[in-house]
């Protein structure tokens, strides 16, 4: 866990605590905010799982009773040594609501790839209800149950962003670019992976 020094924290700033910002280190989003002290902090470095300061109770451990723990990648200080950065691997939804985050409304949309990754899940998941009479698949549907088709497509898509660059159209390239990351996330759908999966091959390249 990349951690921090606690004797740099400006506590005094907020009455002895600091705010808290949690956010999941595989998919960028911002989960919730809280406050810590300087005994949250330090039980955080030590356990490795997210405690803050609840005025209202004191030390508290999230995912104590519900099981909804945060593992510690980092913990990072801002600019003025107020706040924190904590980057967290959940163990289920960060908000009492049972959304995955408390800004559900902006902080899971802010993604559009992650957004566009929960949509095509959605579509696969409804892939397994049998259709009514007289209703068409969606595309993404179809893609799931035509593995030649899926696998066609995607070298289509690859081909034609290639042309593109070939002709240095910049336009059309990124155009083909949003076509594939489509295909791309099907495809890694279809075979039980996903864009959270690629991420964290990304992050372990970027830390070697």
């Amino acid at each position: 866990m990349k951690t921090l020094d606690l004797d740099t924290l400006d506590f005094a700033k907020g009455g002895g605590l600091v705010s808290v910002v949690v956010q999941d280190a595989v998919s960028g989003t911002v989960l919730m905010t809280a406050f810590a002290d300087r005994e949250a902090l330090e039980c955080t470095i030590e356990i490795g799982e997210m405690h803050f300061h609840s005025r209202s109770r004191g030390l508290w451990h999230k995912g104590a009773t519900s099981g909804h723990t945060q593992r510690v990648v980092s913990l990072e200080a801002d600019c003025d040594r107020d706040a924190v950065l904590a980057r967290v691997v959940p163990a289920g939804p960060a908000c009492h609501t049972g959304t995955t985050s408390c800004f559900p409304a902006t902080a899971l949309s802010a993604d559009a790839i992650a957004e566009l990754d929960a949509t095509i899940t959605a579509r696969l998941t409804a892939a397994a209800v049998e259709l009514p009479p007289g209703d068409r698949p969606s595309y993404t549907r179809r893609l799931a149950e035509d593995r030649n088709l899926r696998l066609k497509k995607l070298g289509e898509e690859c081909a034609e962003l290639v042309v593109a660059c070939a002709d240095n159209d910049r336009g059309r390239a990124v155009e083909e670019a949003a076509d594939l990351v489509y295909h791309v996330l099907v495809a890694l759908r279809s075979v039980g992976a996903s864009v959270d999966d690629v991420r964290r091959v990304l992050a372990a390249r970027r830390q070697d």
